[in-house]
């Protein structure tokens, strides 16, 4: 985890945030984002990040079902803060980063902000097992997991670094397949919102076998 300051718990992070809504981003603790920031507001907010010293950005999805074609969407209550750990210049005015996830939070409210992008007041304290690494690894069904990781693969001829895979930590592993899943908003959120690493993994194998299910009844060609 590239990131050089310790949080060991709630304490350590701010209790105000800004926040990225963003559709079908799912940032997770340990894990690495990227982002391509183009949009003023966003530009701004990462500037602010790295001025007042924290570098953190709180990632969210916006509820976009319960406030269709809005500018300012609802927001699902659970979100990822993450650190700013690498920052280029694209030179056209563009950002490259990486974001690394710290811990979730859960938004207490939406607060009334003079900034061009959106700041919550948020709580740490149901998601404290995110401060210790490799919480609950032991718990997984890697061997499950894997399985439906190979049965994607085939059905849409997709190829894995599988050295790669099999050296992986079970948190890194399960937490990487997650992010990089091609489900939707509720399945993204749902990997997001589970009690645990154990939980993220069993919903992850599920919606995977339902989704090749689906595909196999319906006769859906594979992925691109």
């Amino acid at each position: 985890m590239p990131i050089n300051v310790e949080y060991r718990g709630p304490i350590d992070l701010p209790k105000v945030i800004p926040v990225f809504p963003l559709s079908g981003a799912l940032l997770l603790p340990r894990g690495q984002m990227p982002l391509n920031i183009f949009e003023p507001r966003y530009l701004a907010m990462v500037d602010d990040a790295l001025r007042d010293g924290h570098r953190l950005i709180g990632m969210i999805q916006p509820d976009e079902v319960h406030s269709p074609g809005s500018e300012h969407p609802a927001l699902f209550q659970v979100g990822c803060i993450g650190r700013i750990t690498q920052l280029a210049e694209s030179g056209d005015g563009r950002y490259i980063l990486e974001l690394t996830g710290v811990s979730r939070f859960k938004v207490i409210d939406e607060i009334a902000v003079t900034t061009p992008y959106r700041q919550c007041r948020v709580a740490y304290d149901e998601f404290i097992d995110d401060f210790t690494a490799r919480k609950g690894e032991e718990e997984v069904d890697r061997e499950g997991l894997l399985v439906a990781l190979r049965q994607f693969l085939k059905a849409n001829r997709l190829k894995v670094d599988w050295e790669g895979i099999d050296s992986a930590p079970n948190e890194a592993l399960v937490n990487a397949l997650a992010m990089m899943s091609p489900y939707g908003v509720a399945e993204k959120q749902a990997l997001l919102e589970a009690r645990d690493l154990k939980t993220r993994a069993e919903i992850l194998i599920a919606v995977t076998e339902m989704d090749l299910a689906k595909k196999k009844t319906s006769g859906d060609p594979p992925l691109q």
